[in-house]
């Protein structure tokens, strides 16, 4: 329902009403709801699109996302990984559970 609105408003219409909406949707074979789609128009009612996307991307930033964690992982495990590949697997022909691609 959202990107309906904003395929809308990408299209030119400042302002899409349930009209819009329901034929942006009815288009892709989505039988749109009256209570969603006025759901949709009443939260943007007002507002600027580009203005509602800025500000959702300032609280996107400003949210923690893991990734400093992951190279702290990393260099606790890049010790572990090298003492494995010091050991290196040896594989013998007999495991091919007896059968093989050309067989």
């Amino acid at each position: 329902y959202v990107a309906a609105y904003l395929l809308a408003v990408n299209g030119g219409n400042a302002t899409p009403d349930a009209k819009a909406i329901k034929a942006i949707l009815s288009s892709v074979g989505i039988d749109a709801e009256d209570a969603k789609v006025n759901s949709i128009i009443s939260q943007f009612d007002g507002k600027n699109v580009e203005d509602v996307i800025a500000e959702g991307t300032k609280k996107l930033s400003s949210a923690p996302s893991g990734a400093a964690a992951a190279p702290a992982a990393a260099a606790a495990a890049a010790p572990a990984a090298a003492a494995k590949k010091e050991e290196p697997a040896e594989e013998s022909e007999d495991e091919d559970m007896g059968f093989g691609l050309f067989d």
